[in-house]
């Protein structure tokens, strides 16, 4: 069991280095798949870029992306005075809060939110936008339902409108804080995966922005199986850890969807599993210790609080495989054709990895949860890597260049 007293003896100061201003990727590259590609194995770093991808990976592997797909979260309204109310997407609450389900409702909804000029909105005031959705012009009204947890109600005029394509006509793309830029109309396509496919993100599985249609190709051509899953990445995934005890940071809360050919796929798969982004690791990861809480029959509630992991004896612990066989087993009694979870999982320094082989990742912020999951996956080597990085011209954060790690 990993004891409460070392996960005390993190420190955040620990985990920090300078990242100069010119290093941040303020825009994306013309061309995704000519980034720079770290490769990390055995304590040893080479140079290449991102095209060369497939001659790294072993045939007969499994990589697994995430699907998700940002939506445009920012929705801009204004009042009759003139003040603009920015109004940021965050979770939806109600009529329920599963993502996919909220994207396609085409009746009221009511989303968490973060909100600019709050000041400035007036109890009782309605916002409202006017938007055109293939021909139909929509009202689009936005009602301050709880100030204090910022909960906005949306309602619409329309025929069958969904949820989503009042969001895509109205929004603008929630670019990253740190970007310190407004969205351009590149960045509609650039600021999402070629493959992504579920609306619901607030922001991009960054790993995944590498990929083209090419490099995937070479993938298949290799013998390489791409399985997908599909975590929404939040708002949280910005948030500095600001504590000195780093266990005392209060970890965000995402969900994921994961249907049941890729558990069943999971669950029979030998060969190595390659996590592409630190999103689809966080949801592996999760799917191992739902599989765990179902056989030592705790509960079938699939949510993965961010310490779980911690408070197991390591001998006692099913295989991956066998872990994701209980999670089949349990999708097929209660015919699921998908599962939703959702996870706080916190990964850090002494995380005992249970599915993934290999990470392909971005270069993170100081100080971040990102960070010590990559120092937990190279057992400390971060800060090797990341010099490695800074001195090699190495592009930084959501646009930035990419490396490819291996565990052990």
């Amino acid at each position: 069991m990993f004891k409460e007293t070392e996960i005390e003896e993190i420190r955040l100061s620990d985990y920090e280095y300078t990242l100069p201003e010119d290093r941040i990727a303020k825009f994306p590259l013309e061309k995704r798949d000519e980034s720079k590609l770290l490769h990390y194995r055995n304590g040893k770093i080479s140079h290449h870029r991102f095209f060369e991808l497939p001659d790294f990976i072993p045939s007969g592997s499994m990589m697994v992306f995430n699907n998700t797909k940002v939506i445009p979260a920012r929705m801009i309204f204004q009042r009759e005075t003139g003040a603009k109310i920015e109004i940021f997407l965050l979770k939806p609450i109600a009529p329920h809060s599963v993502i996919n389900e909220i994207m396609i409702n085409t009746e009221s909804v009511t989303w968490e939110t973060m909100i600019g000029n709050l000041k400035k909105w007036k109890e009782g005031e309605i916002l409202q936008g006017e938007v055109d959705i293939q021909g139909q012009q929509c009202i689009i009204s936005a009602k301050l339902v709880d100030r204090e947890t910022k909960a906005v109600q949306f309602n619409w005029t329309g025929n069958n409108i969904p949820f989503v394509s009042i969001v895509e006509a109205s929004g603008e793309v929630p670019l990253p804080p740190y970007l310190n830029r407004k969205a351009t109309e590149e960045d509609k396509p650039r600021y999402q995966t070629v493959y992504s496919k579920k609306e619901g993100a607030v922001a991009a599985p960054t790993a995944g922005l590498h990929f083209t249609p090419l490099v995937l190709d070479k993938l298949h051509e290799k013998g390489i199986k791409q399985e997908f899953l599909t975590l929404h990445v939040s708002a949280g995934t910005f948030q500095p850890i600001k504590n000195e005890k780093v266990t005392e940071h209060a970890m965000h809360s995402e969900q994921m969807v994961i249907e049941l050919e890729t558990v069943e796929r999971l669950a029979n798969h030998q060969e190595k599993i390659i996590a592409v982004g630190t999103t689809s690791m966080r949801s592996l990861e999760s799917l191992y210790w739902f599989g765990v809480k179902l056989i030592l029959d705790q509960d079938s509630h699939f949510m993965i609080s961010k310490l779980y992991p911690y408070h197991h004896q390591k001998n006692e612990l099913p295989s991956r495989n066998d872990s994701f066989r209980a999670v089949l087993d349990y999708m097929q009694q209660n015919q699921h054709k998908e599962i939703t979870g959702s996870t706080e999982i916190f990964i850090m320094p002494g995380y005992d990895f249970k599915v993934c082989d290999g990470l392909i990742t971005n270069f993170h912020q100081p100080s971040s949860t990102l960070i010590l999951l990559v120092a937990a996956f190279t057992h400390g080597d971060w800060r090797k890597i990341y010099d490695e990085a800074l001195k090699n011209g190495y592009r930084f954060l959501s646009y930035g260049d990419s490396n490819l790690l291996w565990r052990g």
